[in-house]
Protein backbone atom coordinates (compact mmCIF):
# COMPACT_ATOMS: atom_id res chain seq x y z
CA UNK A 1 0.00 0.00 0.00
CA UNK A 2 1.96 3.35 -1.10
CA UNK A 3 2.44 6.31 1.16
CA UNK A 4 -0.99 8.43 -0.37
CA UNK A 5 -3.35 5.47 -0.12
CA UNK A 6 -2.34 5.58 3.47
CA UNK A 7 -2.68 8.80 3.74
CA UNK A 8 -6.20 9.07 2.29
CA UNK A 9 -7.66 6.58 4.16
CA UNK A 10 -6.62 8.76 7.44
CA UNK A 11 -7.91 11.58 5.97
CA UNK A 12 -11.37 10.17 4.94
CA UNK A 13 -11.03 8.08 8.18
CA UNK A 14 -11.96 11.42 10.45
CA UNK A 15 -14.33 12.58 7.87
CA UNK A 16 -16.60 9.40 7.77
CA UNK A 17 -16.37 9.99 11.43
CA UNK A 18 -17.73 13.42 11.03
CA UNK A 19 -20.30 12.39 8.49
CA UNK A 20 -22.09 9.79 10.96
CA UNK A 21 -22.01 12.36 13.55
CA UNK A 22 -24.00 14.80 11.47
CA UNK A 23 -26.16 11.88 10.00
CA UNK A 24 -27.26 10.79 13.99
CA UNK A 25 -27.57 14.44 15.13
CA UNK A 26 -30.12 14.70 12.14
CA UNK A 27 -32.54 12.46 13.75
CA UNK A 28 -33.79 15.70 16.39
CA UNK A 29 -36.92 13.62 17.63
CA UNK A 30 -35.14 10.93 18.84
CA UNK A 31 -32.61 12.58 20.66
CA UNK A 32 -35.21 15.08 22.20
CA UNK A 33 -37.22 12.00 23.42
CA UNK A 34 -34.05 10.35 24.99
CA UNK A 35 -33.25 13.42 26.56
CA UNK A 36 -36.93 14.28 28.14
CA UNK A 37 -36.58 11.05 29.21
CA UNK A 38 -33.04 11.22 31.20
CA UNK A 39 -34.66 14.66 32.37
CA UNK A 40 -38.07 13.04 33.57
CA UNK A 41 -36.39 9.72 35.39
CA UNK A 42 -33.48 12.35 36.83
CA UNK A 43 -36.22 14.59 38.24
CA UNK A 44 -38.13 11.77 40.12
CA UNK A 45 -34.90 10.41 41.44
CA UNK A 46 -33.94 13.14 42.37
CA UNK A 47 -37.34 14.58 44.36
CA UNK A 48 -37.98 10.68 45.76
CA UNK A 49 -34.33 11.04 47.23
CA UNK A 50 -35.04 14.09 48.91
CA UNK A 51 -37.42 12.54 51.29
CA UNK A 52 -34.76 9.71 52.29
CA UNK A 53 -32.21 10.02 55.11
CA UNK A 54 -29.37 8.18 55.65
CA UNK A 55 -27.59 6.62 58.82
CA UNK A 56 -24.10 4.39 58.81
CA UNK A 57 -22.35 2.42 61.78
CA UNK A 58 -19.40 0.44 61.43
CA UNK A 59 -18.53 -2.39 63.56
CA UNK A 60 -15.05 -3.97 63.95
CA UNK A 61 -15.42 -7.46 64.31
CA UNK A 62 -13.18 -9.87 66.66
CA UNK A 63 -13.22 -13.15 67.74
CA UNK A 64 -13.00 -14.28 71.61
CA UNK A 65 -9.61 -14.72 72.94
CA UNK A 66 -7.46 -15.09 76.65
CA UNK A 67 -5.22 -12.74 75.89
CA UNK A 68 -5.66 -10.09 72.88
CA UNK A 69 -2.27 -8.65 73.29
CA UNK A 70 -0.38 -11.84 73.58
CA UNK A 71 2.86 -11.99 71.06
CA UNK A 72 1.74 -13.40 67.48
CA UNK A 73 -2.21 -13.66 68.56
CA UNK A 74 -4.36 -14.48 65.36
CA UNK A 75 -7.28 -15.11 66.51
CA UNK A 76 -9.12 -12.53 64.26
CA UNK A 77 -7.40 -14.45 61.36
CA UNK A 78 -10.00 -17.16 61.88
CA UNK A 79 -13.19 -15.05 61.21
CA UNK A 80 -14.77 -15.33 57.94
CA UNK A 81 -16.15 -11.59 57.64
CA UNK A 82 -18.66 -12.49 54.94
CA UNK A 83 -19.90 -15.21 56.59
CA UNK A 84 -20.66 -12.31 59.57
CA UNK A 85 -21.74 -10.66 57.03
CA UNK A 86 -24.84 -12.72 56.31
CA UNK A 87 -25.05 -13.26 60.29
CA UNK A 88 -25.96 -9.62 60.21
CA UNK A 89 -28.51 -9.48 58.13
CA UNK A 90 -30.26 -12.43 59.07
CA UNK A 91 -33.71 -12.71 60.00
CA UNK A 92 -33.17 -13.64 63.89
CA UNK A 93 -30.94 -10.54 64.13
CA UNK A 94 -33.43 -8.26 62.16
CA UNK A 95 -35.74 -9.31 64.77
CA UNK A 96 -33.83 -8.75 67.72
CA UNK A 97 -33.16 -5.02 66.19
CA UNK A 98 -36.92 -4.87 65.48
CA UNK A 99 -37.51 -5.65 69.33
CA UNK A 100 -35.19 -2.56 70.39
CA UNK A 101 -35.88 -0.24 68.05
CA UNK A 102 -40.01 -1.10 68.27
CA UNK A 103 -40.41 -1.30 64.85
CA UNK A 104 -41.74 -4.11 61.88
CA UNK A 105 -38.92 -6.46 61.30
CA UNK A 106 -40.25 -6.18 57.47
CA UNK A 107 -39.71 -2.29 57.31
CA UNK A 108 -36.38 -2.69 58.89
CA UNK A 109 -34.74 -4.96 56.69
CA UNK A 110 -36.19 -3.25 53.69
CA UNK A 111 -33.89 -0.11 55.16
CA UNK A 112 -30.63 -1.86 56.39
CA UNK A 113 -27.86 -2.67 54.65
CA UNK A 114 -25.01 -4.46 55.54
CA UNK A 115 -21.36 -4.07 53.83
CA UNK A 116 -17.52 -4.60 54.27
CA UNK A 117 -15.33 -2.54 53.05
CA UNK A 118 -12.24 -4.44 51.58
CA UNK A 119 -9.02 -5.98 53.20
CA UNK A 120 -10.82 -5.17 56.45
CA UNK A 121 -12.71 -6.91 59.40
CA UNK A 122 -15.19 -3.79 59.66
CA UNK A 123 -19.16 -4.13 58.93
CA UNK A 124 -20.92 -1.03 57.31
CA UNK A 125 -24.68 -0.59 58.59
CA UNK A 126 -26.72 1.75 56.30
CA UNK A 127 -29.79 2.69 57.47
CA UNK A 128 -32.43 4.67 54.82
CA UNK A 129 -35.42 5.97 56.62
CA UNK A 130 -38.10 8.95 55.54
CA UNK A 131 -36.49 11.03 58.97
CA UNK A 132 -33.48 11.33 60.24
CA UNK A 133 -33.99 9.97 63.30
CA UNK A 134 -35.40 6.42 62.48
CA UNK A 135 -32.57 5.98 60.45
CA UNK A 136 -30.28 6.33 63.29
CA UNK A 137 -32.49 4.54 65.62
CA UNK A 138 -32.72 1.61 62.71
CA UNK A 139 -29.46 1.55 62.34
CA UNK A 140 -27.96 1.69 65.89
CA UNK A 141 -30.36 -1.22 66.56
CA UNK A 142 -29.32 -3.35 63.77
CA UNK A 143 -25.60 -3.16 65.43
CA UNK A 144 -27.11 -3.73 68.73
CA UNK A 145 -28.71 -6.84 68.00
CA UNK A 146 -25.76 -7.97 65.94
CA UNK A 147 -23.39 -7.56 68.95
CA UNK A 148 -26.06 -8.68 71.27
CA UNK A 149 -26.57 -11.79 68.79
CA UNK A 150 -22.75 -12.85 68.70
CA UNK A 151 -21.75 -12.45 71.98
CA UNK A 152 -24.70 -14.85 73.21
CA UNK A 153 -23.49 -17.30 70.39
CA UNK A 154 -20.06 -17.32 71.79
CA UNK A 155 -21.09 -17.17 75.52
CA UNK A 156 -23.03 -20.29 74.49
CA UNK A 157 -20.20 -22.14 73.11
CA UNK A 158 -18.17 -21.89 75.97
CA UNK A 159 -21.08 -22.52 78.42
CA UNK A 160 -21.27 -26.28 76.57
CA UNK A 161 -17.39 -26.50 76.10
CA UNK A 162 -17.32 -25.86 80.36
CA UNK A 163 -20.62 -27.94 80.67
CA UNK A 164 -18.17 -31.01 78.69
CA UNK A 165 -15.21 -30.69 80.78
CA UNK A 166 -17.09 -31.25 84.12
CA UNK A 167 -18.81 -34.25 83.11
CA UNK A 168 -15.52 -35.22 82.15
CA UNK A 169 -14.26 -34.11 85.25
CA UNK A 170 -16.31 -35.39 87.93
CA UNK A 171 -16.08 -38.94 87.41
CA UNK A 172 -11.99 -38.45 87.69
CA UNK A 173 -12.85 -36.43 91.28
CA UNK A 174 -14.69 -39.63 92.37
CA UNK A 175 -11.87 -41.95 91.58
CA UNK A 176 -9.44 -39.92 93.67
CA UNK A 177 -11.76 -39.19 96.38
CA UNK A 178 -12.40 -43.26 96.24
CA UNK A 179 -8.27 -43.18 95.96
CA UNK A 180 -7.90 -41.51 99.10
CA UNK A 181 -9.65 -43.92 101.45
CA UNK A 182 -8.62 -46.91 100.46
CA UNK A 183 -4.75 -45.52 100.86
CA UNK A 184 -5.86 -44.61 104.47
CA UNK A 185 -7.32 -48.57 105.11
CA UNK A 186 -4.18 -50.05 103.17
CA UNK A 187 -1.16 -51.55 105.78
CA UNK A 188 0.88 -53.36 103.21
CA UNK A 189 3.29 -50.95 102.09
CA UNK A 190 3.85 -51.78 98.77
CA UNK A 191 0.01 -51.60 98.18
CA UNK A 192 0.10 -48.04 99.10
CA UNK A 193 3.01 -47.47 96.79
CA UNK A 194 0.65 -48.42 93.93
CA UNK A 195 -2.22 -46.61 95.04
CA UNK A 196 -0.40 -43.18 95.22
CA UNK A 197 0.87 -44.06 91.86
CA UNK A 198 -2.36 -44.19 90.86
CA UNK A 199 -3.63 -40.72 92.79
CA UNK A 200 -0.74 -39.09 91.33
CA UNK A 201 -1.70 -39.64 87.63
CA UNK A 202 -5.42 -38.61 88.81
CA UNK A 203 -4.74 -35.32 89.94
CA UNK A 204 -2.21 -34.86 86.62
CA UNK A 205 -5.94 -35.10 84.73
CA UNK A 206 -7.63 -33.27 87.22
CA UNK A 207 -5.47 -30.30 86.88
CA UNK A 208 -5.70 -30.56 82.63
CA UNK A 209 -9.48 -30.56 82.97
CA UNK A 210 -9.54 -27.83 85.44
CA UNK A 211 -7.21 -25.21 83.75
CA UNK A 212 -9.29 -26.52 80.27
CA UNK A 213 -12.24 -25.50 82.47
CA UNK A 214 -10.07 -21.84 83.31
CA UNK A 215 -9.80 -20.88 80.40
CA UNK A 216 -12.90 -20.95 78.88
CA UNK A 217 -13.93 -19.44 81.52
CA UNK A 218 -11.26 -16.34 81.06
CA UNK A 219 -12.31 -16.05 77.77
CA UNK A 220 -13.19 -11.94 76.88
CA UNK A 221 -16.55 -13.03 74.84
CA UNK A 222 -16.92 -8.92 73.42
CA UNK A 223 -17.93 -9.82 69.99
CA UNK A 224 -16.71 -6.66 68.27
CA UNK A 225 -16.27 -2.69 68.94
CA UNK A 226 -18.36 -0.18 67.85
CA UNK A 227 -15.92 2.32 65.64
CA UNK A 228 -18.75 4.62 64.48
CA UNK A 229 -22.24 4.56 65.81
CA UNK A 230 -25.22 5.92 63.88
CA UNK A 231 -26.18 9.60 64.29
CA UNK A 232 -29.02 11.32 62.58
CA UNK A 233 -28.10 12.55 59.02
CA UNK A 234 -28.47 16.74 59.14
CA UNK A 235 -29.14 16.32 55.35
CA UNK A 236 -31.25 13.75 52.52
CA UNK A 237 -28.97 11.35 51.23
CA UNK A 238 -29.62 11.76 47.59
CA UNK A 239 -27.68 13.31 45.20
CA UNK A 240 -30.08 16.46 44.97
CA UNK A 241 -32.52 17.64 42.46
CA UNK A 242 -29.65 19.67 40.25
CA UNK A 243 -27.12 17.17 40.22
CA UNK A 244 -29.72 14.38 39.30
CA UNK A 245 -31.74 16.51 36.00
CA UNK A 246 -27.89 16.99 35.17
CA UNK A 247 -26.91 13.16 35.74
CA UNK A 248 -30.31 12.28 34.11
CA UNK A 249 -29.75 14.82 30.75
CA UNK A 250 -26.43 13.14 30.14
CA UNK A 251 -28.15 9.61 30.13
CA UNK A 252 -30.86 10.65 27.82
CA UNK A 253 -28.74 12.49 25.88
CA UNK A 254 -27.04 8.73 25.29
CA UNK A 255 -29.76 7.23 25.30
CA UNK A 256 -31.23 9.51 21.93
CA UNK A 257 -27.63 8.87 20.77
CA UNK A 258 -28.04 5.46 20.71
CA UNK A 259 -31.75 5.29 19.33
CA UNK A 260 -30.67 7.53 17.01
CA UNK A 261 -27.32 5.19 15.51
CA UNK A 262 -30.17 2.03 15.54
CA UNK A 263 -32.53 3.97 13.41
CA UNK A 264 -29.35 4.52 11.52
CA UNK A 265 -28.06 1.39 11.16
CA UNK A 266 -31.71 0.24 9.69
CA UNK A 267 -32.41 3.58 7.97
CA UNK A 268 -32.53 2.18 3.99
CA UNK A 269 -31.68 5.72 2.48
CA UNK A 270 -28.73 7.24 2.19
CA UNK A 271 -28.56 10.55 4.55
CA UNK A 272 -25.47 12.41 3.17
CA UNK A 273 -23.40 13.68 0.66
CA UNK A 274 -20.34 11.79 2.18
CA UNK A 275 -22.49 8.45 1.98
CA UNK A 276 -23.84 9.06 -1.83
CA UNK A 277 -20.16 9.72 -2.62
CA UNK A 278 -19.19 6.63 -0.93
CA UNK A 279 -21.80 4.24 -2.25
CA UNK A 280 -21.64 5.14 -5.57
CA UNK A 281 -17.80 5.75 -5.88
CA UNK A 282 -18.70 9.26 -7.87
CA UNK A 283 -18.37 12.81 -6.38
CA UNK A 284 -21.35 14.98 -5.97
CA UNK A 285 -21.09 17.80 -8.54
CA UNK A 286 -23.73 19.76 -6.95
CA UNK A 287 -27.21 20.25 -4.61
CA UNK A 288 -29.87 21.91 -5.70
CA UNK A 289 -31.21 24.54 -3.45
CA UNK A 290 -34.90 22.75 -1.87
CA UNK A 291 -37.25 23.65 -3.98
CA UNK A 292 -41.13 23.32 -3.65
CA UNK A 293 -43.43 20.80 -4.59
CA UNK A 294 -47.19 21.30 -5.59
CA UNK A 295 -49.80 19.88 -7.85
CA UNK A 296 -49.09 16.52 -10.27
CA UNK A 297 -45.79 18.60 -11.03
CA UNK A 298 -42.39 18.32 -9.03
CA UNK A 299 -40.53 21.61 -7.41
CA UNK A 300 -39.77 24.88 -9.40
CA UNK A 301 -36.11 24.80 -11.24
CA UNK A 302 -35.38 28.57 -12.20
CA UNK A 303 -33.74 29.49 -15.31
CA UNK A 304 -29.82 30.56 -15.65
CA UNK A 305 -30.62 33.71 -16.31
CA UNK A 306 -31.53 35.48 -12.68
CA UNK A 307 -34.54 37.21 -12.18
CA UNK A 308 -38.15 35.92 -10.30
CA UNK A 309 -36.24 34.32 -7.58
CA UNK A 310 -34.43 31.65 -9.13
CA UNK A 311 -30.61 33.07 -8.86
CA UNK A 312 -29.54 30.68 -6.33
CA UNK A 313 -30.96 27.74 -8.27
CA UNK A 314 -29.31 28.79 -11.17
CA UNK A 315 -25.71 29.57 -10.30
CA UNK A 316 -25.85 26.04 -8.79
CA UNK A 317 -26.66 24.98 -11.89
CA UNK A 318 -23.80 26.93 -13.84
CA UNK A 319 -21.87 25.65 -11.11
CA UNK A 320 -22.59 21.82 -11.93
CA UNK A 321 -22.10 23.07 -15.49
CA UNK A 322 -18.70 24.79 -15.35
CA UNK A 323 -16.79 21.81 -13.21
CA UNK A 324 -18.34 19.59 -16.15
CA UNK A 325 -16.75 21.82 -18.43
CA UNK A 326 -13.51 23.20 -16.77
CA UNK A 327 -12.52 20.40 -14.12
CA UNK A 328 -9.49 18.25 -15.34
CA UNK A 329 -11.33 15.44 -14.19
CA UNK A 330 -14.12 16.36 -16.77
CA UNK A 331 -12.74 18.21 -19.80
CA UNK A 332 -12.59 15.18 -21.31
CA UNK A 333 -16.36 14.47 -20.87
CA UNK A 334 -18.28 15.86 -23.89
CA UNK A 335 -20.86 13.02 -24.18
CA UNK A 336 -23.19 12.73 -20.92
CA UNK A 337 -25.72 10.77 -19.85
CA UNK A 338 -28.52 12.58 -16.92
CA UNK A 339 -30.61 9.63 -15.13
CA UNK A 340 -32.36 9.21 -12.28
CA UNK A 341 -32.07 6.13 -10.40
CA UNK A 342 -35.73 5.03 -10.21
CA UNK A 343 -38.87 6.79 -10.37
CA UNK A 344 -39.99 9.62 -12.30
CA UNK A 345 -37.37 11.76 -13.73
CA UNK A 346 -38.55 15.21 -14.01
CA UNK A 347 -35.56 16.68 -12.10
CA UNK A 348 -33.40 14.84 -14.36
CA UNK A 349 -34.90 16.26 -17.33
CA UNK A 350 -34.86 19.41 -15.61
CA UNK A 351 -30.89 19.10 -14.88
CA UNK A 352 -30.20 17.99 -18.31
CA UNK A 353 -32.15 21.13 -19.96
CA UNK A 354 -30.22 23.45 -17.66
CA UNK A 355 -26.90 21.62 -18.28
CA UNK A 356 -27.59 22.34 -21.59
CA UNK A 357 -28.32 25.85 -21.22
CA UNK A 358 -24.97 26.43 -19.18
CA UNK A 359 -23.08 24.62 -21.63
CA UNK A 360 -24.55 27.01 -24.34
CA UNK A 361 -23.39 29.92 -22.23
CA UNK A 362 -20.00 29.01 -22.18
CA UNK A 363 -20.29 29.04 -26.19
CA UNK A 364 -20.57 25.28 -26.95
CA UNK A 365 -22.17 23.48 -29.17
CA UNK A 366 -25.07 21.32 -27.29
CA UNK A 367 -27.36 19.21 -28.52
CA UNK A 368 -29.78 17.73 -26.40
CA UNK A 369 -30.92 14.00 -27.04
CA UNK A 370 -34.27 12.79 -25.39
CA UNK A 371 -33.19 9.06 -25.12
CA UNK A 372 -36.84 8.72 -23.22
CA UNK A 373 -38.81 7.06 -26.57
CA UNK A 374 -41.38 5.55 -23.74
CA UNK A 375 -42.80 9.05 -22.27
CA UNK A 376 -41.32 11.74 -24.28
CA UNK A 377 -42.41 14.90 -23.30
CA UNK A 378 -40.05 17.91 -23.94
CA UNK A 379 -41.45 18.82 -26.84
CA UNK A 380 -44.32 19.58 -25.51
CA UNK A 381 -42.60 21.09 -22.58
CA UNK A 382 -39.66 23.38 -24.58
CA UNK A 383 -40.52 26.32 -26.82
CA UNK A 384 -38.27 26.65 -29.80
CA UNK A 385 -36.06 29.75 -30.25
CA UNK A 386 -37.15 32.22 -32.74
CA UNK A 387 -35.96 31.87 -36.49
CA UNK A 388 -35.02 28.26 -38.01
CA UNK A 389 -31.89 26.34 -38.57
CA UNK A 390 -30.39 25.64 -41.74
CA UNK A 391 -30.96 22.09 -42.83
CA UNK A 392 -27.06 21.13 -42.71
CA UNK A 393 -27.08 21.84 -38.92
CA UNK A 394 -27.26 18.58 -37.13
CA UNK A 395 -29.54 16.51 -39.23
CA UNK A 396 -29.01 12.61 -37.71
CA UNK A 397 -30.58 10.09 -40.75
CA UNK A 398 -33.81 8.36 -40.53
CA UNK A 399 -33.22 5.83 -37.39
CA UNK A 400 -34.61 2.12 -36.51
CA UNK A 401 -37.90 2.48 -35.33
CA UNK A 402 -38.45 5.90 -36.53
CA UNK A 403 -35.73 7.69 -34.02
CA UNK A 404 -34.10 9.95 -34.31
CA UNK A 405 -36.06 11.20 -37.04
CA UNK A 406 -34.11 13.73 -37.98
CA UNK A 407 -36.06 16.61 -36.55
CA UNK A 408 -34.29 19.12 -34.48
CA UNK A 409 -35.52 21.74 -33.10
CA UNK A 410 -33.80 24.69 -31.76
CA UNK A 411 -34.35 26.17 -28.23
CA UNK A 412 -34.53 29.18 -26.76
CA UNK A 413 -32.31 29.64 -23.52
CA UNK A 414 -32.43 33.47 -22.84
CA UNK A 415 -29.39 35.27 -22.50
CA UNK A 416 -27.91 31.59 -21.90
CA UNK A 417 -27.96 31.74 -25.94
CA UNK A 418 -29.68 28.50 -27.84
CA UNK A 419 -28.63 24.89 -27.91
CA UNK A 420 -30.72 21.61 -30.38
CA UNK A 421 -33.03 19.31 -29.25
CA UNK A 422 -33.42 15.90 -30.91
CA UNK A 423 -37.40 14.83 -29.31
CA UNK A 424 -37.76 11.61 -28.21
CA UNK A 425 -40.91 9.78 -29.85
CA UNK A 426 -43.10 6.18 -29.11
CA UNK A 427 -41.11 3.58 -30.81
CA UNK A 428 -41.81 -0.13 -31.05
CA UNK A 429 -38.03 -1.51 -30.25
CA UNK A 430 -36.48 1.28 -28.38
CA UNK A 431 -33.38 -0.72 -27.67
CA UNK A 432 -32.93 -1.23 -31.17
CA UNK A 433 -33.56 2.61 -32.12
CA UNK A 434 -31.19 3.74 -29.32
CA UNK A 435 -27.92 1.39 -30.49
CA UNK A 436 -29.04 1.86 -34.20
CA UNK A 437 -26.60 3.17 -36.52
CA UNK A 438 -28.12 6.87 -36.75
CA UNK A 439 -28.38 7.15 -33.32
CA UNK A 440 -24.18 6.07 -32.80
CA UNK A 441 -23.16 8.77 -35.54
CA UNK A 442 -25.94 11.46 -33.12
CA UNK A 443 -24.00 10.65 -30.39
CA UNK A 444 -20.72 11.35 -31.96
CA UNK A 445 -21.33 14.85 -32.61
CA UNK A 446 -19.37 15.59 -29.54
CA UNK A 447 -16.24 14.58 -31.16
CA UNK A 448 -16.72 18.14 -32.73
CA UNK A 449 -14.14 20.83 -31.38
CA UNK A 450 -16.72 22.66 -28.69
CA UNK A 451 -19.28 20.84 -29.14
CA UNK A 452 -21.13 18.51 -26.28
CA UNK A 453 -23.88 15.93 -26.28
CA UNK A 454 -26.65 15.62 -23.18
CA UNK A 455 -28.43 12.76 -23.40
CA UNK A 456 -31.89 12.13 -21.13
CA UNK A 457 -32.98 8.21 -20.84
CA UNK A 458 -35.43 7.23 -18.49
CA UNK A 459 -34.46 5.73 -14.46
CA UNK A 460 -31.72 3.14 -14.57
CA UNK A 461 -33.84 1.01 -12.49
CA UNK A 462 -37.26 1.32 -14.29
CA UNK A 463 -35.89 0.04 -17.55
CA UNK A 464 -33.00 -1.03 -19.60
CA UNK A 465 -32.59 2.03 -21.60
CA UNK A 466 -30.14 3.41 -19.91
CA UNK A 467 -27.93 0.86 -19.83
CA UNK A 468 -27.92 0.67 -23.59
CA UNK A 469 -25.98 3.99 -23.45
CA UNK A 470 -23.88 3.77 -20.70
CA UNK A 471 -20.92 2.41 -23.38
CA UNK A 472 -21.79 5.16 -26.00
CA UNK A 473 -21.13 7.84 -23.17
CA UNK A 474 -18.41 9.36 -21.38
CA UNK A 475 -20.28 9.37 -18.35
CA UNK A 476 -22.91 8.89 -16.76
CA UNK A 477 -24.70 11.91 -14.19
CA UNK A 478 -26.82 10.59 -11.67
CA UNK A 479 -30.16 13.01 -10.64
CA UNK A 480 -31.57 11.74 -7.28
CA UNK A 481 -32.85 13.36 -3.52
CA UNK A 482 -30.70 11.49 -0.99
CA UNK A 483 -33.99 11.18 1.44
CA UNK A 484 -36.03 9.57 -1.24
CA UNK A 485 -33.67 6.82 -3.02
CA UNK A 486 -32.78 3.70 -1.22
CA UNK A 487 -28.28 2.72 -0.71
CA UNK A 488 -29.13 -0.58 -2.48
CA UNK A 489 -30.61 1.52 -4.97
CA UNK A 490 -27.41 3.58 -5.32
CA UNK A 491 -25.31 0.33 -5.30
CA UNK A 492 -27.47 -1.31 -7.90
CA UNK A 493 -27.01 1.23 -10.11
CA UNK A 494 -23.33 1.66 -9.92
CA UNK A 495 -22.94 -2.16 -10.70
CA UNK A 496 -25.36 -2.40 -13.72
CA UNK A 497 -23.80 0.88 -15.28
CA UNK A 498 -19.64 -0.86 -14.71
CA UNK A 499 -21.05 -4.10 -16.11
CA UNK A 500 -22.64 -2.14 -19.14
CA UNK A 501 -19.21 -0.74 -19.75
CA UNK A 502 -19.84 3.03 -18.75
CA UNK A 503 -19.03 4.82 -15.86
CA UNK A 504 -20.83 7.48 -13.31
CA UNK A 505 -19.47 10.63 -13.66
CA UNK A 506 -20.76 12.54 -10.40
CA UNK A 507 -24.18 12.83 -8.80
CA UNK A 508 -26.28 16.14 -8.71
CA UNK A 509 -28.77 15.60 -5.64
CA UNK A 510 -31.83 17.55 -5.37
CA UNK A 511 -34.34 18.03 -2.65
CA UNK A 512 -38.45 18.63 -2.62
CA UNK A 513 -40.81 20.07 -0.22
CA UNK A 514 -44.29 20.44 -0.37
CA UNK A 515 -46.29 23.31 -1.59
CA UNK A 516 -46.39 25.87 -4.56
CA UNK A 517 -46.61 24.89 -8.01
CA UNK A 518 -43.95 24.04 -10.23
CA UNK A 519 -42.80 26.03 -14.03
CA UNK A 520 -40.98 24.71 -16.77
CA UNK A 521 -39.94 26.01 -19.60
CA UNK A 522 -37.62 28.50 -21.14
CA UNK A 523 -39.77 31.38 -22.17
CA UNK A 524 -38.94 33.96 -24.22
CA UNK A 525 -39.26 37.19 -23.33
CA UNK A 526 -41.86 39.41 -25.22
CA UNK A 527 -42.09 43.11 -25.31
CA UNK A 528 -43.98 43.71 -22.25
CA UNK A 529 -40.79 41.61 -20.20
CA UNK A 530 -39.92 43.45 -17.51
CA UNK A 531 -37.42 40.70 -15.86
CA UNK A 532 -35.00 37.81 -17.32
CA UNK A 533 -36.47 35.08 -18.61
CA UNK A 534 -37.93 32.70 -15.88
CA UNK A 535 -36.92 29.22 -14.66
CA UNK A 536 -35.77 26.26 -16.72
CA UNK A 537 -38.51 23.82 -15.81
CA UNK A 538 -39.83 20.75 -18.40
CA UNK A 539 -42.81 19.93 -16.08
CA UNK A 540 -44.35 23.86 -16.60
CA UNK A 541 -46.55 22.80 -19.71
CA UNK A 542 -48.88 19.63 -19.28
CA UNK A 543 -47.20 16.01 -20.71
CA UNK A 544 -47.72 15.74 -24.40
CA UNK A 545 -50.77 13.17 -25.31
CA UNK A 546 -53.57 12.24 -27.52
CA UNK A 547 -55.98 14.71 -26.42
CA UNK A 548 -53.96 17.40 -25.51
CA UNK A 549 -54.17 20.66 -27.90
CA UNK A 550 -51.58 20.41 -29.90
CA UNK A 551 -48.70 23.07 -30.13
CA UNK A 552 -47.83 24.96 -33.40
CA UNK A 553 -45.75 22.90 -35.48
CA UNK A 554 -42.38 23.40 -35.46
CA UNK A 555 -40.12 23.11 -38.45
CA UNK A 556 -39.04 20.22 -39.58
CA UNK A 557 -35.66 19.91 -41.55
CA UNK A 558 -35.44 17.61 -44.24
CA UNK A 559 -32.76 14.65 -43.75
CA UNK A 560 -29.96 14.72 -45.88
Amino acid sequence: MSDTTRADEATDEPDLLRDQFRQLVRYRGLLAAGLLVGLLGGAWVGLTGADTYSATSEVLVRAATVDPFATGATADKGINIGSERQTAVSSTVAKAAAAIAGRPVESLQKCVQVTNPPNTLVLRFTCSAGSASDAATGVNAFTKAYLNYREAQTKGIIARMISGYQSQLSPVVKQRNDLLKQIQRATDPQVVGTLVSVQTNLLGRISELDGEIGGLKALDTNPGFVIKPGVEPTAPSGPGLAMMLGLGGGVGIALGLLAAWVRLVFDPTVRSEGEVTRTLGAPVLGTLPRARRGGKGSGPLPLLAEGQGGGRLAEEYRSVGFRLAHDKRFADRRRLLVVAPRGSSETAAAVAVNLSASFAEMGMEVLLVEADLRTPSLTARLRTADGARPGWARSPGLGDGGWPAGLQLPIDAGEAGSFDLVPGRRVRNVARALTSAPATRLFAEADEPGAAVVVLAPAVLAYADALALADRVDGVVVVCDPRAVHRADLVRVRELVHAAGGAVLGVVLHAAEPGGRRRFGLRRRGSGDTAPPAAFDPTDLPAASSTAAPLPAPERHPVP
